[in-house]
């Protein structure tokens, strides 16, 4: 081998160590701060024409289970029971939920109350989704295989300089945990937060959440990039009104999601139900 031939040999060398240290050495974290500030804009300007699916949930409280089946409409969620405490409706339950779904049939005004309060409802998670930013500090954990591609895993703890502005973001006080963001997507993929001390609400008059309570809430892409909760455990005891004991204990699984044409009617989904075997 020639000199030449050596020193070509010798230089290929190095240059490969070199690209090895440079693919081995840390990259930089992310910009969290930024990061969760997207996901929380994502989550609350979704893009594009609106999306409605079909889809099963199955809760489990203290006081048993069911599981029901669910229709999204422009008009609010229609549902319908098919199973309690593991088995199907017998003869009086069945002619209970239809009369139900026949009775909003005919009273569009009980469908209006019950639209206005899953508004509200939403309204309250969206202003602590809106928080999000701002009520912790974040710390980069690395990259998780999250439910819809690769998640920027974030651990956080309680923001000391955050204060709420009303009672909903009371709840972020005492809470530590990690936060999964989707890469391609920014979105919410996971939160897993814990309570490490007691949360009160309004001064600790109105109500109080005990320390050791759990909330995790998994979501996912069902469908033209569409979101929406695949899961849900709470873990929750406290108070209210400083009298009674409250438990808000339950597992919610969210399945089977099909899409529902995008102009569909409240009545259309009550239809849809009762033609359910």
């Amino acid at each position: 081998m020639t000199f030449l031939h050596k020193k070509r040999l010798v230089c290929l060398v190095f240059a490969g160590l070199l690209a090895g240290l440079n693919a081995g050495a840390a990259q930089p974290a992310p910009d969290v701060q930024h990061i969760v500030h997207d996901a929380s804009w994502n989550e609350l300007h979704s893009s594009g024409p609106p999306h409605f699916f079909r889809y099963k949930v199955s809760e489990q409280d203290p006081n048993g289970s069911d599981v029901k089946l669910v229709v999204q409409t422009s008009d609010g969620t229609i549902t319908r029971m098919i199973e309690k405490n593991g088995q199907p409706l017998d003869a009086a339950q069945e002619h209970t939920e239809i009369a139900r779904l026949k009775n909003l049939l005919a009273h569009p005004e009980v469908q209006q109350r019950r639209h206005r309060s899953e508004h509200e409802n939403n309204n309250r998670e969206n202003e602590l989704v809106q928080m999000l930013p701002d009520a912790f500090l974040y710390t980069y954990e690395g990259m998780v295989a999250g439910p819809s591609g690769p998640c920027y895993r974030l651990s956080f703890k309680r923001n000391p300089s955050f204060t709420p502005p009303d009672r909903e973001g009371e709840v972020f006080y005492g809470m530590v945990g990690e936060l999964w963001i989707d890469q391609a997507q920014l979105r919410i993929a996971r939160i897993d937060a814990h309570l490490v001390s007691d949360v009160n609400f309004g001064w600790g008059v109105l109500g109080k959440l005990f320390r050791g309570g759990s909330i995790l809430e998994e979501n996912a892409d069902v469908g033209m990039n569409h979101w929406e909760s695949t899961s849900l455990q709470l873990k929750l005891k406290g108070t209210i009104l400083m009298l009674k004991s409250v438990d808000y204990s339950t597992t919610q699984t969210y399945t089977d999601f099909t899409p529902v044409p995008s102009d569909i009617s409240y009545q259309d989904a009550i239809q849809m139900l009762l033609q359910h075997p």
